[in-house]
C-alpha cells in the first residue's frame, strides 16, 4: 500500500553532528584502527528499515562513523515517510559515493524488510518495537550484522524470540548493537567504573524517571483503515509500542539493571490514564509506578508519565551502603557520602555524542573482527519494562519466571494490509482499557 508523498517537514536535530570524542575506554586509538583498515577496506553497504525521525537519524550517524560506508537501500511501510527521509540524508550528503539508494532501491510495505536486507552487509533496525523479532531474526539468519532500537519486542514470546536470535548471532559471530545509548555514553561508563570501586557501596535502593508531557499524536485520517491508522499512531497501540513504560522508560530501567548488575526477581505497581485518555491516545496509560525487587534484595522505585504541566525528570538516583549517586539526561553525574555531601562529579566531555558513540563502536568492531552482542541484554531490559506494564495493568506481583514464560502474545507473526489489528475501537471509536484485577497479562 503507498501513500501520497507530504511536503518535507522541518529538519530535524539529527543532521546537526557534532565531533564525538575519542575515549580509550569507548574505541581502539586511531591508530590500531587505521591499522585494521589496511586489512579490512571493504565498503560496508547499510540498510535502513523504519524511516522515522530515529530511523534517518541512525543512518545518518552509521555513515559518519565510517568513511567508507554506503547507505544501499531503504525500506518503510510508508512512501511518504520513505520519501521525507530520503530526502534529508540527501540534502546532508547529496549525489554521491555515501548515498547510493536508487528508486529500485526504496522498499514500501510489509515485506520491505527482507528486500532492503538483502542488499546490505549492515541493517538498521528502526521501526516500531513489535517488529523487532522478526526483522531480527531474518537480518541474523541472512548474516548480517545489525544495529536495533529498543525496545526489542512487545511481549514475552518475542523476548524468547530475541533471545534465539541472539545465540544465532554468536553462532556467526555476528556484531549486534542495541540503542541503549547509556551503556555507551562516558559519564554513564565512569559512574558505574566509582560504584564498582565502592564509591557508594552496595546498592540497596533506587529512583528511575522518565517524567515528561508525552509525545507526538498522528489523529485520524478520512479514508484510513484501521490498521493504516494504528500503524501511523502506533505509540499508543501495545502489539506495536507497548506502552511508553517499555517504549521510553526502559532507559533508566536498563540503567538500574545494569548498575545493579542484576535482572529483578518481581515488579508490583499501578497506573492508568488521568490526562491522556482521548480516542487518538488508543489503549496505553499515561502514567506508571512500579516496584523491582532485585536478587540482592535491593528495591528499585519506578516512575514514568505522560502529562503536560507535570514536573520534568529523566534520570537516575542510587543510594548504597556508603552513599549515593544522581545521574541524568543532562549528562552529568553526582556522588555524595551518607552526610549528603558531595564527592565526585563526573561530566561527559564536550561533544561526546552517545548515540554516535553506538554507531563508532559498532563499526570498529566490525572492521577489526571483534564481536559485540548487545541482543541478550536488550532482550533481558526490555522484558524487566514489560514486566513493569504486567504488573501495573495487573495489579499484582508479576515474577521474573512467570514474564519470562509468558505465553500471551500480542504481535502477529505476520501482518499484511488485510491483518486485522488486535485492538479494535467500540462504536464510539474508544479502545478497551487494562482494567488492574481485571485484565490478562500472563
Amino acid at each position: 500500500m503507498k501513500t501520497k508523498t507530504t511536503p518535507g517537514k522541518s529538519r530535524r536535530d539529527f543532521l546537526q553532528t557534532s565531533a564525538v570524542a575519542a575515549s580509550a575506554v569507548m574505541l581502539p586509538t586511531l591508530e590500531m584502527r587505521a591499522m585494521a583498515r589496511v586489512f579490512n577496506d571493504k565498503v560496508l553497504r547499510i540498510a535502513l528499515v523504519g524511516c522515522g525521525g530515529r530511523g534517518t537519524g541512525a543512518a545518518n550517524q552509521a555513515l559518519q562513523a565510517d568513511p567508507n560506508t554506503r547507505l544501499v537501500a531503504m525500506a518503510d511501510l510508508f512512501e511518504d515517510r520513505l520519501s521525507e527521509s530520503y530526502t534529508n540524508l540527501m540534502e546532508r550528503y547529496g549525489e554521491g559515493d555515501r548515498m547510493q539508494v536508487p528508486e529500485q532501491n526504496r522498499f514500501v510495505g510489509f515485506d520491505g524488510y527482507k528486500k532492503a536486507t538483502d542488499l546490505a552487509d549492515l541493517v538498521i533496525l528502526c521501526t516500531p518495537p513489535g517488529f523487532r523479532p522478526y526483522h531480527f531474526r531474518y537480518a541474523v539468519e541472512s548474516g548480517k550484522h545489525v544495529f536495533m532500537e529498543k525496545p526489542v519486542a512487545t511481549d514475552s514470546p518475542g523476548i524468547r524470540h530475541v533471545l534465539e536470535t541472539a545465540r544465532m548471532a554468536d553462532q556467526k559471530k555476528l556484531n549486534v548493537v542495541v540503542g541503549l545509548q547509556r551503556h555507551y555514553q562516558e559519564n554513564y561508563i565512569q559512574t558505574l567504573a566509582r560504584i564498582k570501586e565502592g564509591a557508594i557501596g552496595q546498592i540497596r535502593s533506587g529512583q528511575v524517571y522518565w517524567n515528561s508531557a508525552g509525545v507526538w499524536v498522528r489523529p485520524r485520517q478520512e479514508g484510513q483503515s484501521e490498521l493504516e491508522y494504528q500503524m501511523r499512531n502506533w505509540y499508543y497501540f501495545n502489539w506495536v509500542c507497548g506502552d511508553h513504560i517499555l517504549e521510553q522508560h526502559i532507559h533508566n530501567i536498563d540503567v538500574a539493571n545494569w548498575f545493579i548488575g542484576e535482572y529483578p526477581v518481581s515488579a508490583q505497581g499501578m497506573g492508568g490514564r488521568l490526562v491522556r485518555t482521548g480516542k487518538d491516545h488508543g489503549e496505553i496509560f499515561d502514567h506508571h509506578f512500579v516496584e523491582y525487587t532485585y536478587p540482592s534484595g535491593a528495591v528499585v522505585a519506578s516512575q514514568c508519565r505522560h502529562q503536560p504541566g507535570t514536573m520534568y525528570r529523566v534520570g537516575e538516583c542510587f543510594q548504597g551502603t556508603e552513599g549515593s549517586v544522581v545521574t541524568s539526561d543532562a549528562g552529568v553525574a553526582k556522588i555524595y557520602d551518607l552526610q549528603g555531601n558531595e564527592t565526585g562529579t563526573i561530566s561527559n566531555p564536550e561533544g561526546h555524542n552517545p548515540y554516535q558513540e553506538e554507531h563508532n563502536r559498532l563499526f570498529a568492531s566490525i572492521r577489526e573482527g571483534g564481536q559485540i552482542n548487545d541482543a541478550y541484554n536488550g532482550a533481558k531490559s526490555t522484558l524487566t519494562a514489560i514486566m513493569g506494564r504486567m504488573a501495573t495493568y495487573s495489579g499484582q506481583v508479576v515474577s521474573w519466571e512467570a514474564a519470562m514464560n509468558s505465553e500471551l502474545l500480542l504481535m502477529p507473526e505476520k501482518v499484511t494490509w488485510d491483518t486485522t489489528p488486535p485492538s479494535l475501537p467500540d462504536a464510539d471509536g474508544k479502545y478497551p482499557i487494562p482494567m488492574p484485577g481485571k485484565t490478562r497479562v500472563l
